[in-house]
This record gives C-alpha cells, structure tokens and sequence, in this order.
C-alpha cells in the first residue's frame, strides 16, 4: 500500500509539473498594426478587440495593438499581412484595393449620401463578394470599419467650387480613385506617407490633404492646415483584416471568438467614428480653422470623368454593381 501511494504521489506531482508547461505551451501572442493615433477611433476599436479576445480566451491569446504606423506604412502591412509576418491589421481602403482591385469602387465619388448607407451595403453581398476576394489574396475579412467621409483642407485659401482647387499641391494616399478624384476637382496631387504628412505640411511641400476628419483631428493637421472645405467627396473603409496564415493557426473555438469580438469592435469603432464627425466641425472651428462648404452639383459634375474611366476599366462589373446597389 505504501509503495502504491508513493507511485501515486510522484505521478501527480509529476502532472503538476507539466501543467503549467501545457498552459504555456497554449499562449498565443499576436500584433495588431494600424496607422492611426491614439485617439482615433481606429485604435480604440484595436484596444477594445485586443482586451475582448484576451478576456473570452482567459488571456491565452494576448493581442499586441502597435498604432501610428509604428510597423510601417498601410502598404508595408498589408505585406505583412499575407506573408505571415503581421497578424492583424485595421488597414485603410486604399492600400488594399491596390492587391484587391475591388475594394477602389467604395470610393467612387460622392457614391453615398451618409455612411449608414455605405454600412449597410458592407454588411451586405457586396461585403461577402469583397471578402471572398480578399481571402484569395491571403487575408482574412474580421469586419469592415469606418474610415468615414473625407474632406479636404488646405494653407493658401478657400475652397467652394472646384477652380478654387486648380493649382493647389494635394497630398493623397497611393489610392488611385483618390488621385483620380482629386485631379478631375483640378488639383496637384502628391502621394506622401501619413506619417509623413504633418512635417509635409508644415514645411510647405504640399498645400493641402484630404482626409476623414477623425484623421485631421487626431494627427493634429489644424495647426497647419487654416482651411478646411466639406468636400464630402469620397467615402472610405478600413477593412480590419487577419493575416490567413495566423487564422488558419487558431483552432475553431479561437476562430469564434476572434469573429464575436470582432463584429463587437466593429460596431463600436462604426459608432465612434460617426460621433467624431458629429462634433468635429465645431471643435476644429474652435481651434481656428475656417470651415466651408460646397455647392456639391459642381463637384459631382466635375468629377463624372471617374465614373467613366471606372465603368470601363478592370472592375468594371464590380464597380456596376456597387453603384447599382448604392443607388
């Protein structure tokens, strides 16, 4: 009995030794990369997604959220991303559309008159196209996150009808709609990364930008940006997109939680984004910028050459699906 309770004895301190060694052997530590500022509803969305996955999993799964483009522009994420190297990504339209073609037709211009449109088609079988397509290129659709409506800002003056835009330095994302977009409107365009942005301005390389005002506040482009035109010219998307490789690594449990806390951090980055917009102009006005409008029939007749080239081109079908669902 004696030797029976010594053998029992070492195996079960034998089992509570190697249990901690399992747990271990079970944490899974991934990285969320994004290039927004603290502040922006982009990284708080991150932060909220990080904590739920880390509470749901016990905090077996630990989310890293590196913002600010602290891993590389949206391009180099999206590298990343289908390499296996970055895991997560809340990534901006532009820069997937140039591995998924598809995504630029959310950005035709003036396509939506409110976001809440642009949501619903999202959600819908143009959001389940879109993913299926982005799933070939290697990256995993979690949700599709507000980038919001963009506008435009500038040093020199006042911007009401597209010749005021004539001649003016606009930076733009490497997003050819927003190129396109911008020099039908009659501007100069520059591609400079968004990190870059602010230095860029400041230094008078470029005039201007655009860009969703969640964007304008928090990287703190008022201080060198005096006008500020509601433009309203361009919906965007941030696609919070997985890497497949570290998808295909979870095992289903795990996967259901990532699309639970997902589609929660989805809606609530939806939310806080549309409440930005709500307050922004007066706070950005309060600072000191002066805010204007448009007289939007002349810039959606300037800006008909867009649909055109992209009614013809290389999503064309695509793109006429979107526009018909839009409408």
């Amino acid at each position: 009995m004696q030797r029976k309770t010594f053998i029992r004895t070492l195996l079960a301190l034998a089992a509570a030794s190697v249990a901690p060694l399992a747990a271990h052997a079970q944490a899974v530590k991934l990285t969320l990369g994004h290039g927004a500022a603290p502040g922006n509803p982009r990284h708080e969305a991150a932060v909220l997604f990080a904590d739920r996955v880390k509470a749901k999993t016990g905090g077996r799964i630990e989310i890293q959220v590196a913002h600010s483009a602290q891993l590389g522009d949206d391009a180099a994420m999206i590298t990343a991303l289908r390499s296996g190297t970055l895991d997560i990504s809340a990534n901006s339209q532009g820069a997937i559309a140039n591995v998924v073609p598809e995504y630029a037709a959310l950005g035709l211009p003036f396509l939506f008159s409110d976001v809440q449109k642009a949501w619903q088609l999202l959600d819908g079988p143009v959001g389940a196209e879109l993913a299926k397509r982005t799933a070939a290129k290697g990256m995993v659709v979690l949700g599709y996150w507000d980038n919001g409506i963009r506008h435009t800002t500038n040093s020199k003056r006042a911007v009401k009808a597209p010749a005021d835009l004539k001649g003016l330095k606009i930076r733009t994302p490497p997003d050819t709609m927003t190129v396109d977009i911008m020099q039908a409107l009659g501007a100069d365009t520059q591609q400079i990364k968004f990190a870059e942005l602010y230095v860029a301005l400041q230094q008078g390389v470029v005039d201007g930008q655009e860009n969703p005002l969640a964007n304008i506040a928090s990287a703190k482009l008022y201080e060198v940006q005096k006008y500020l035109t509601l433009t309203g010219h361009k919906y965007e998307s941030n696609p919070f997109v997985m890497s497949k490789r570290s998808w295909d690594k979870l095992s289903p449990a795990d996967q259901k939680v990532f699309t639970e806390a997902a589609a929660e951090a989805t809606q609530t980055q939806r939310k806080l984004s549309r409440e930005a917009d709500e307050k922004l102009v007066a706070e950005l006005k309060a600072k000191g910028v002066q805010i204007d409008t448009v007289d939007r029939k002349a810039f959606v007749e300037a800006t008909k050459p867009v649909y055109v080239k992209w009614s013809s081109g290389p999503v064309s079908d695509f793109v006429k699906q979107v526009v018909q669902q839009a409408q």
